[in-house]
Formats: C-alpha cells, structure tokens, sequence
C-alpha cells in the first residue's frame, strides 16, 4: 500500500535466506522469472485434472477452495487426468480503476492522488504436476504501479500417501517463501478476502509478524493431512542475504524499527486443524502459531522478538452448487518483546507490546457465476508513543472498518467458453473505515495535518483474467 503505512504493517514483498535452500530458490526464479501478492486460482490446474475451476474454487475462480480443491492442494499439485501433454503453465493480469473519498496526501511515481487506473500485475505462473510426487505453484509477477519485476510466491512440494493399518494419510514437504502460504483452509493471511485489493489503497493496519513475510523469508515445511479430518505442520524459516534480495528484486525483513532485518536464529511456524467433509456442507478450526526474533542486518546482536498465536474457523455450504454461502475468520494475538528497538535504539515507549487482530468474511454466490463479500478487519495494539506517536493521537494503531465486493465471473464451469483455458472475474469493491491510525481522525505523517479515518474510504473496480 502506497499511503500512511502504519508503522509494524511491514511489506507485502520480502525475500528470506537459507544458505541450503538458496539454490533451490534461485532455480525457481529462473523457471518462473517475475511473481505477486495477490492470491489466485490458475487454469493449468483445471487442464492437469480435467476438472472445471468450480471443482477447485468457491464462486469459480481463486483463492477460496473446496473439499476437492484442499485435497489437490495438499497431496503436492500432483492430480492428474492421466493424459499426456499438459504444460504448468499459466497466466493472469490485473487491471483496475480506484477513487479514495479524499486525495492520496501524495501522488505515487507515475499516477495522480486520485482516481489512478493500471494494469496493477501480470504474472506468470509455473503450476502443476512435475513427477508423480512433486508439485509446483511458483509465481513470477511484473507490477504495473512499481514498474518492476520480482519472484512473488514459491510453494514446491513433495506429497505421497501413507497408510498405517486402516488409517489413511498424506505426508509432504514444502520449500516455500511464506509461513502462510502452505496453508489449505483459506482462513490465513496469504488467501483470506479481500483477494485482490488496490495498491492505491490504504490497507488494513498494522499486521503480526508472520503476516509480513511473503517474499522475504524462505522455509522447509513437514504437513501431514491423516484420516482425511487431522492437518498438522511445522516448519522453519530463514532470511535471505542481502545480495540474494537484490538478486530477485525483492526486499529483506523489516519491522517499525528494523530495516533491514534477519531472523535472530530460525523463526518457526506451526499449525494444527480439523476438517470435516459432509459433501453438502464442510467446515474447519485451526490454531496457528510462529515465533522469531528480528535484529538488524547491518549490526547483528541484540533482538526483538515476536509471538503469534491465531485461531481460525471456516464453513462453506455447498449443497448442489446453485447457492452456496462460506464464512471464514480468524484472530491472531502477538506478543512483542522489544528488547533491541527499547533498549537500544530508544524508538518505543515499552520495552513490550501487544497487537491484536481479527478478520471476518462471509460470502454467497449464485450458480457459480454471481457474488457477494462482506468482510470486517479490526487491529488493536498498545499505546505506544514511540512507534505510533508520529501517525496517531491517541499513540495506538488501531484500524477497523469493513470491505463489500460484488464480482461477476462468467467463465470456468463445465462447458464454459474457452474452458479449460480461459477465466475472467469483474467486480466492484468498496473499503471503509471507522477507525484508523487509533481513532476516527489521525495524523497525516506526510503533511503533518489532521485527517479523517473516512477520507480513506476506497472504490475499486477491477477486471482480473487468468488464462
């Protein structure tokens, strides 16, 4: 996002260093060349398994998935028709038009403070089946705003079966470049509404450390998905160099007071959840965890340190595909020590604080074809004069409000035009907002002048493709 970054919000786009996986890393850059944010569904998974894009994804088009689209997911990208001659490969660009109630407080390279339209992304994608047990979704993404090119997303995976007596299994490991990425249940941060959102935008708010990974960390990650209810993972992470950041147009760790940053050690992340299939209807709650210190690149020593702790929840109602309803939600509480920003650089009031999130989206569509989203985001965190004094009045950051999207996507059902090849989404998005930056008024940090929570309200109307 482009304007009035709150001061933990961190990064979409980041890198991560694992001196044993930057090879494999590397090999995925030059497979895939450029990669982004913004999750989605891809047409070479449809032609990989025959199936329409309605098998895999709720309302016929990415991120939100169904029973048969988490199973996929889970056991490596490796299902398959059976036939030869499928290539994994696709594409996809985003286009759209955004007007905020009032003007950006400053204009971003090549566009005006309001109504900006662009070609946001285009990306490429290497997705699909390799070898019976290895799978790839590795996106490559040129963004229309920055006017640059970088590796977006990375989950290679390892998948097989296993059975112990009567109890049937799927073990795997995935080399991926964010903690939530590897996730199947659409409740976390990387594939939870809204799905697209402007980069002219104004955000969310301030966001948990695990949150702000995607792109600058890199991971090894053991899952298991047993008797078809029990889903358990855990891995591990690291940062990337410097050099190697630099390498693939991407960026190093950073928190409010650490940039650039690396992870003191390994961060770790962990997950447990259950699932229930009905086949009309299916629903799942989870924990999640992950925990890392932050210290500075250029001086390493002393560290911050950060805990999450999220639990999710999600329920889809299928029934015969002509209505179907989903909800989905999650909380994430975390806990910062903040040891080095406190102690040594002098930058927070405390030496420990606390932020809190919560994420509530539910959604109905009609025939596959027509749908509706409501979602609401609230963050809330300590008083904290020295991160959030220059933003805030009330030296919080808390922001809250709602998001309502209605699309249109007339493609990727069985006897589709263009299927399996072609898909298309239209749809309108409103943002708005009750609180930002601690309250219903805040201090715009570029002018230094008082502003409204409701001056950032935005519309979007986009057109996202994927062939």
């Amino acid at each position: 996002m482009i304007a009035m970054k709150m001061p933990l919000a961190g990064e979409w786009r980041r890198w991560a260093r694992w001196p044993c996986a930057s090879t494999a890393l590397l090999a995925s850059v030059l497979l895939a060349t450029t990669f982004s944010t913004t999750a989605q569904a891809v047409p070479s998974y449809a032609r990989q398994t025959g199936s329409e894009c309605a098998a895999c994804h709720i309302g016929s088009f990415g991120p939100q998935l169904t029973p048969y689209g988490i199973r996929f997911k889970v056991g490596g990208y490796t299902d398959t028709d059976g036939k030869d001659g499928k290539v994994p490969i696709s594409a996809m660009a985003v286009a759209n038009w955004t007007r905020s109630t009032k003007d950006l407080p400053e204009a971003p390279a090549h566009f005006s403070t309001n109504n900006n339209a662009a070609v946001q992304e285009v990306s490429l994608f290497l997705a699909g089946r390799l070898t019976d047990h290895i799978g790839t979704f590795i996106q490559g993404t040129y963004s229309g705003v920055d006017r640059k090119s970088f590796l977006d997303q990375v989950d290679i995976r390892y998948a097989s079966t296993l059975n112990l007596g009567e109890q049937e299994g799927v073990v795997g490991i995935s080399l991926n470049n964010n903690p939530t990425l590897t996730d199947p249940f659409n409740t976390l941060a990387q594939w939870r509404f809204p799905y697209t959102a402007s980069d002219f935008g104004f955000g969310t708010g301030a966001a948990p450390l695990v949150e702000n990974l995607g792109g600058s960390v890199v991971g090894i990650n053991a899952y298991t998905l047993w008797d078809k209810n029990f889903y358990a993972e855990l891995g591990v992470y690291r940062a990337l160099s410097g050099n190697t950041v630099n390498k693939i147009n991407t960026s190093q760790v950073a928190t409010a007071t650490i940039d650039p940053g690396k992870f003191s050690g390994v961060g770790t992340y962990w997950r447990l959840a259950y699932f229930k299939d009905m086949k009309r209807d299916n629903f799942n709650v989870g924990v999640f965890g992950f925990n890392a210190g932050v210290e500075n690149a250029n001086d390493p020593g002393s560290a911050d340190h950060y805990q999450d702790l999220g639990i999710d929840a999600s329920y889809q109602f299928l029934g015969n595909r002509e209505h179907i309803f989903t909800v989905n939600a999650s909380y994430v509480w975390e806990k910062q020590n903040l040891n080095y920003t406190y102690n040594a650089l002098g930058a927070s009031q405390h030496s420990t604080d606390t932020l809190d999130t919560f994420r509530l989206a539910t959604s109905y569509h009609y025939k596959q074809t027509w749908g509706a989203t409501a979602g609401l985001f609230d963050t809330r965190g300590s008083s904290d004069n020295g991160l959030y004094g220059s933003v805030s009045y009330n030296n919080r950051p808390d922001t809250s409000g709602y998001i309502l999207q209605a699309d249109w996507t007339p493609w990727g059902k069985e006897g589709s035009w263009g299927a399996p090849w072609a898909n298309v989404r239209l749809g309108l998005q409103y943002t708005g907002y009750t609180r930002f930056n601690g309250g219903s008024h805040y201090i715009d940090e570029v002018n230094n002048i008082d502003r409204k929570a409701t001056d950032n309200n935005t519309t979007m109307l986009f057109l996202w493709l994927a062939i």
